[in-house]
């Protein structure tokens, strides 16, 4: 059989009361579900064409947008989180933005961000890790993770009406009672990664990379060597 192929992907982890309670939000996968049924995951998915035409109100962080570009080719580091931002949109009805007319129509996936009055604002977004799916697996990610303070949320953090049902049981989870829970391995190792970044989820200067090909796995560093 053909191995899937790789596909970019971006994923949030949202902080709540980061210097006090650490909480982050997370949802479980369906027990159907073709990658990780049944897991605890945080938001996140694949890039959309869409993604790399969404105007933005605010830049990214110029040292995780560094980090972002390193090993990833043509990619531009504004798509990615233009992709965490509509998926935590899709699978939890939180919007990261700021309020905002959109002039024109809104690319296709994007019309019920922009109905809200809000556009995307990536500047909120950290860059703390990256990782590819190993081979073999029915589904492949070159996903990156990005942390975000719940205070920069435009919605009520605990309304979840607006959500799709991609992920059930969305709730704040504690950040430490997080590993008692069902997760894929990477998600346990991303969880060490932001709770070193508390309270203030500063950048980090070099972002973890575990990257799996067909001959090997690596643990890299952008912006900086092998481990």
């Amino acid at each position: 059989m053909a191995e899937a192929p790789v596909r970019d992907a971006a994923t949030v982890i949202v902080v709540r009361d980061a210097a006090t309670a650490p909480a982050v939000l997370m949802g479980q996968r369906g027990s159907r579900a073709v990658f990780m049924p049944s897991k605890f995951v945080f938001p996140g998915g694949a890039v959309d064409a869409c993604d790399a035409a969404v105007p933005m109100t605010r830049p990214l962080n110029g040292l995780c947008a560094a980090r972002l570009r390193d090993r990833s080719g043509a990619l531009a580091p504004a798509t990615l989180a233009a992709c965490a931002i509509r998926e935590l949109w899709e699978e939890t009805g939180q919007v990261l933005g700021r309020p905002r007319r959109w002039v024109g129509t809104p690319p296709p996936g994007w019309e019920e961000f922009a109905a809200t009055g809000h556009m995307p604002s990536p500047s909120a977004l950290r860059f703390v890790f990256r990782a590819i799916t190993p081979p073999g697996r029915p589904r492949r990610f070159d996903a990156r993770f990005f942390v975000a303070d719940a205070a920069e949320l435009c919605t009520d953090p605990d309304d979840f009406s607006r959500a799709t049902d991609e992920l059930s049981h969305l709730h704040w989870v504690p950040l430490a009672e997080a590993k008692a829970l069902d997760l894929p391995f990477i998600t346990s190792v991303v969880l060490a990664e932001v709770a070193a970044r508390l309270p203030d989820l500063a950048p980090p200067d070099t972002v973890p990379f575990f990257r799996n090909d067909d001959e090997e796995s690596l643990f890299l560093r952008l912006g900086g060597n092998a481990l």
